[in-house]
């Protein structure tokens, strides 16, 4: 039986302790219908990924504003391919270089959000890739 409704896990790894930003992403993803679970500050990658495991989630979307971003997301996706979550897309907003994203899209990160960056367009962008994954049975 596949599901409909999106499930996403919204997360803030590492020691940032910012966290207004995902919690406006996770209320603008929810408006537009998707299940959001939001797992608070301080997350390990490990704790991320087995909320991701346990929930069952779609799509994870990382934010980090506390510049660790080349060793946390890189973390968090090597943890999900170990888990044999690896088709899961992660999407990464924060503060990160255009150069630093190249690199964590090359990486495998779906997408990467910056400053400015307008619900609408995320939702978009988190709409399109997991509509291209194949459906959970």
């Amino acid at each position: 039986m596949s599901r409909s409704q999106l499930r996403v896990l919204i997360a803030k790894p590492g020691l940032d302790g910012h966290d207004r930003g995902a919690k406006v992403i996770a209320r603008a993803l929810r408006d537009a219908g998707m299940e959001v679970i939001y797992t608070g500050l301080r997350q390990t990658p490990d704790m991320i990924v087995e909320a991701a495991l346990q929930e069952d989630v779609d799509a994870v979307g990382l934010s980090v504003l506390s510049g660790a971003h080349n060793v946390l997301v890189p973390a968090v996706l090597q943890a999900l391919r170990a888990r044999g979550l690896g088709d899961v897309p992660v999407f990464v907003g924060g503060i990160i270089p255009q150069e630093e994203a190249a690199a964590l899209r090359a990486q495998g990160v779906s997408a990467v959000f910056g400053p400015g960056t307008s619900t609408a367009e995320i939702i978009r962008v988190m709409q399109s890739v997991a509509a291209a994954r194949p459906p959970v049975s």
